[in-house]
């Protein structure tokens, strides 16, 4: 059983930066595959980024292609989410997801963190 804790999220202005850590623990890090998902008031979670077990290989939904980068460290068994030029349509409760395979643009994944807040005022 894998246990993540999210951290990082907070009030910034638009265009500011923000990076969300998510800690996992309870499990072999590497042998997952990480994303980070995030869920709007109202709308339905959403799938923003993955990365390959290694690390070696990434990608990010369009909407946050360019502003937004994953990355993790197997050594610290974290997984990290930089974001910069955020936009007032990036609020939402981020969650990390881990998994087997983690498809590009579903929102499935083995277990899930409890979610840390990100608000982006205009």
């Amino acid at each position: 059983q894998v246990q993540l804790v999210e951290s990082g999220g907070g009030l910034v202005q638009a265009g500011g930066s923000l990076r969300l850590s998510c800690a996992a623990s309870g499990g072999t890090f590497s042998s997952y595959v990480m994303g980070w998902f995030r869920q709007a008031p109202g709308k339905e979670r959403e799938f923003v980024a993955t990365i390959s077990r290694t690390g070696g290989s990434t990608y990010s939904a369009d909407s946050v292609k360019g502003r937004f980068t994953i990355s993790r460290d197997n050594v610290k068994n974290t997984v990290y989410l930089q974001m910069n030029s955020l936009k007032p349509e990036d609020t939402a409760v981020y969650y990390c997801g881990a998994g087997r395979q983690i498809i590009a643009g579903k929102t499935i994944a083995d277990y899930w963190g409890q979610g840390t807040q990100v608000t982006v005022s205009s």
